[in-house]
């Protein structure tokens, strides 16, 4: 069994409670002794954005900022999607810590090492 997890989410702001359970999912793996690796893309690289997850919350009650803040607290890398980014008219200087662009070539590179969550 792979020690290895990578959370894909592609949700956003538009979708509080699916992007809020992506993070918490990655939270709760990193929680369980898994080397997490988080990519947002599509509508998901918003989250990415400093303060953009402060509001957000799932159905649940969970908090996308706690979980957000727990991955921060545990260097768990948080990649963005850049063309994805970039025609939202992010840049790097617009995320919040944690959080760098990267390629297609990265995420194909970890998800054929890792276990995968895709929301």
């Amino acid at each position: 069994m792979t020690e290895n997890v990578l959370i894909t989410i592609a949700c956003g702001t538009d979708n509080p409670n699916r992007a809020t359970r992506g993070l918490f999912l990655a939270a709760a793996a990193q929680k369980k002794g898994k080397t997490v690796t988080v990519f947002l893309l599509d509508e998901g690289v918003y989250l990415a954005r400093k303060g953009a997850v402060e509001p957000l919350k799932a159905a649940t009650g969970d908090s996308a900022d706690d979980s957000l803040a727990h991955l921060q607290a545990h260097d768990v890398p948080i990649l963005v999607c850049t063309p994805c980014a970039k025609s939202r008219f992010i840049e790097q200087k617009d995320l919040a810590d944690s959080c760098r662009m990267a390629t297609a070539g990265e995420l194909i590179d970890l998800a054929c090492n890792a276990a995968c969550i895709n929301l």
